[in-house]
């Protein structure tokens, strides 16, 4: 036997591939572990959760010396937030927890799994052209991920991955898991990107696009506003434009306006015509008008024509995607459009407009493949984890929070960051981040998967491991 080292001594952890020697009373790189009294223990307690939580009730932070004894709730659910890894992954994973759940004996396998491979999925309220597609996205001067497709109303950054995390330079892979672990744990982080905008990026906040926040994001394309909004314009306004990066609208031409009657109006846009009342590139994308450079609108009108109803009077409505654009012009004998004050039964179809778009929001997804060896904690046949969670029959979940795992080979997952309690993401310096699992089955086909039986524990029995991780020198020190 190897005697437990005496608190005067340094100790080794291995939690991760780091393998800190810990001095007493100290942490280790990641501030995750500590030498407690010649013991490495995990610094943060492991977290309950229960259905009240949903309600406003209780977090339980269960692992902790002070703990009063006061009895779970029947439907607690141990997470792996605070819970420890199974790095070298020969290991059960930490807290493998019998229960009962409506009157089925299931388990739940708990774990803190470190992760290369992983980085976040960000979806950003915006009608603003942050950058091109492809475009480098950085955090601090280093390249950090990448601008992706633009969906409808929301712009989208891909940011993290193996090839920052490990295949760049050392300040490349620090400064990259630094700004993962600050989104994922609903911190604010500063971003800047290549040939585009500065944004400043938070979980369930609005983002700070060049400085300014943004507040709505459209309610739709401008040809999807012309439809939703053209019975609203009929008969306080001869013709309606809807400024739009992507499609821009024209009322008199659209196939809404067709169906209401209204007349043509010899208005000309500069753009390319799709269908009847649908134009693209108007513009290049920018930080105006509906997501375009535009700042005057009216530099999209070409020479209105009066044989196709262009007259002087005629009036135009001008108008953003989100409505916080706006303008109203009357044409001149020559057929030029001058600006009026908006008429107030105009300002209120702008406003309706307005109230129809959503608060303008940040989201992000962490996503990351839990495969590798973390899987040997829960079983001695990894690719039957595998192959359970792809077929339902393991329910995946991340601090609680329900994950999407995606088809195919592997366990790749994603998760709304916001749904898991304050501070749950953690990272070790190799540099990689860390997350909660975990795994919850019914005990038959646990066992039936080659699962750890003999390290099956009820809470109770769980609780009673106060936060001790195991290391080489204590698994080697037993009889």
């Amino acid at each position: 036997m190897i005697p437990t080292p005496t608190p005067a001594e340094k100790i080794r952890c291995d939690a991760c591939p780091v393998m800190c020697f810990i001095a007493p009373g100290q942490t280790g790189a990641c501030d995750r572990y500590a030498n407690v009294e010649g013991r490495i223990l995990r610094t943060d307690p492991v977290v309950l959760l229960s259905r009240t939580v949903e309600s406003g009730g209780r977090i339980v932070p269960f692992a902790t010396r002070d703990w009063d004894g006061e009895p779970f709730p029947v439907d607690t659910f141990v997470t792996g937030i605070g819970s420890g890894t199974t790095y070298p992954d020969y290991k059960p994973a930490p807290f493998i927890v019998s229960s009962t759940v409506a009157g089925a004996d299931m388990v739940t396998v708990v774990t803190e799994a470190i992760f290369s491979y992983c980085g976040v999925k960000v979806k950003i309220d915006t009608d603003r052209h942050l950058g091109a597609e492809g475009a480098i996205v950085r955090a601090q001067g280093e390249p950090v991920g990448h601008v992706t497709t633009t969906e409808y109303g929301s712009q989208m950054l891909s940011l993290g991955g193996v090839h920052h995390l490990t295949g760049g330079s050392k300040a490349e892979g620090r400064v990259t898991c630094a700004a993962l672990l600050a989104l994922c744990n609903g911190a604010a982080v500063d971003l800047t990107i290549d040939g585009g905008s500065a944004v400043t990026v938070q979980a369930g906040k609005p983002p700070i696009v060049d400085g300014t926040p943004e507040r709505r994001m459209r309610v739709g394309c401008g040809s999807a506003t012309i439809g939703m909004f053209a019975s609203q314009w009929a008969g306080l306004v001869d013709e309606v434009v809807v400024v739009d990066d992507h499609i821009t609208g024209v009322v008199s031409e659209h196939q809404a306006g067709k169906v209401l009657g209204w007349q043509p109006t010899g208005i000309r846009i500069k753009g390319h015509r799709s269908t009847p009342g649908r134009y693209f590139r108007v513009s290049e994308p920018g930080l105006g008008w509906g997501g375009t450079q535009l700042t005057d609108p009216l530099e999209i009108l070409a020479p209105w024509e009066a044989r196709r109803g262009a007259r002087p009077g005629l009036t135009l409505l001008m108008v953003s995607t989100t409505g916080e654009e706006f303008g109203y012009y009357v044409l001149d004998q020559a057929l030029i459009p001058h600006k009026q004050p908006l008429p107030e039964a105009l300002r209120a179809t702008v406003g309706l407009i307005d109230e129809n778009c959503e608060p303008s929001l940040c989201t992000v997804l962490f996503m990351g493949g839990a495969g590798g060896s973390l899987r040997a904690g829960v079983t001695q046949n990894p690719v039957r984890l595998t192959r359970s969670v792809q077929a339902g029959q393991t329910r995946l979940t991340s601090g609680g929070a329900e994950c999407y795992v995606w088809p195919g080979g592997g366990i790749t997952f994603m998760v709304d960051v916001t749904r898991l309690p304050a501070g749950a993401f953690g990272y070790v310096p190799t540099p990689a981040l860390v997350a909660p699992l975990e795994f919850t089955l019914p005990r038959g086909a646990y066992l039936a998967m080659g699962g750890h039986e003999s390290a099956i524990r009820n809470l109770d029995e769980a609780r009673a491991a106060g936060g001790e991780y195991q290391t080489q020198a204590h698994l080697q020190a037993r009889p």
